[in-house]
């Protein structure tokens, strides 16, 4: 069974996946991600799950310099655990991917346990205009997209900043097979517990969003990793606060955040991140769940602290 304690909010403040037209609220600029993140952390969450935009036009970035105008802001104003992409955006090779995290020798980093198709495209017919000429194209290209994690990229990265950097990871799961694979490298020895197991639940190309498939990507971790876990659950758009409920309840910890959904009930658009997890939180406090406070989270997941990174 997986480890159980305080619940771990974590919030994903901007991502690679919502374009600009799609929320005036997605913080694109190095400021808007540093105001927002520091008022997630201020709201409760102790991980902040970070990814970098171009200030001109919000296109994914995954230049160092960028992620280095938010980076001593946010560390400077809270205690979060600095969690950094190394999924980046759709269109970046994974020497772009790593670029920033190499740079920055972050706590924590989130891996992704597997390549998939990861498809954006039916989100075109939403909109029937576009802010930036970008934005339509990014979308479309994922009809012929791989998203590209092979064992020798998820090794490299284990090794160059796991090993290199002491940085630990957020291991996104976003099927079945990608548990089987995080095992792969736990029977090898290249990952140590305990492990932050990140379901994901909702994506296009990976599991659906289904209770059933909630409880059962719990089992099937639960058969692999043991004591030697802690489960989070993520889920996409408008699944994202009755999956992750249920995931608490079931012992989980949660992800909240406008990389995720862009939303805070129906039809209604988040004005912050701050908003998503002060309602995540309002609702595990009213299941008697206790949150972690970055403190806490730290030592659970075994990190090796924020005086031992480089920003």
């Amino acid at each position: 069974m997986a480890k159980r304690g305080k619940v771990v909010i974590t919030c994903a403040v901007t991502g690679s996946i919502h374009t600009p037209t799609m929320s005036p609220h997605l913080p694109l600029t190095p400021d808007q991600v540093a105001e927002q993140a520091i008022g997630a952390a201020e709201a409760g969450a102790a991980i902040l799950h970070l990814h970098a935009r171009d200030p001109k036009d919000g296109r994914p970035t995954p230049d160092p310099a960028v992620f280095m105008q938010f980076l001593p802001r946010i560390k400077q104003a809270c205690d979060a655990v600095v969690n950094i992409t190394t999924g980046g955006g759709h269109n970046m090779t994974v020497d772009e991917r790593l670029a920033a995290p190499l740079q920055a020798s972050p706590e924590m980093c989130s891996l992704n346990m597997g390549s998939m198709n990861f498809g954006l495209y039916p989100m075109l017919s939403r909109y029937k205009e576009f802010k930036y000429e970008w934005e339509p194209k990014y979308l479309e290209m994922t009809r012929d997209f791989i998203f590209k994690n092979t064992f020798k990229d998820i090794e490299r990265i284990l090794r160059d900043l796991g090993e290199g950097h002491g940085t630990r990871f957020e291991f996104e799961c976003y099927d079945i097979g990608h548990l089987y694979t995080l095992a792969h490298f736990l029977d090898r020895k290249l990952v140590k517990p305990p492990l932050f197991v990140q379901t994901i639940f909702g994506i296009l190309g990976g599991v659906g969003a289904d209770p059933e498939n909630v409880a059962h990507a719990k089992r099937i971790a639960d058969k692999l990793f043991g004591d030697d876990y802690y489960w989070s659950i993520l889920a996409a758009g408008r699944h994202q606060l009755p999956l992750i409920t249920m995931g608490a309840i079931m012992g989980g910890n949660v992800r909240v955040g406008l990389e995720d959904s862009l939303y805070i009930g129906k039809g209604q658009l988040a004005k912050t991140n701050a908003e998503q997890v002060t309602r995540i939180r309002a609702i595990l406090e009213n299941l008697s769940l206790e949150i972690a406070t970055p403190k806490e989270a730290r030592e659970m997941l075994a990190l090796k602290g924020g005086d031992r990174v480089n920003f």
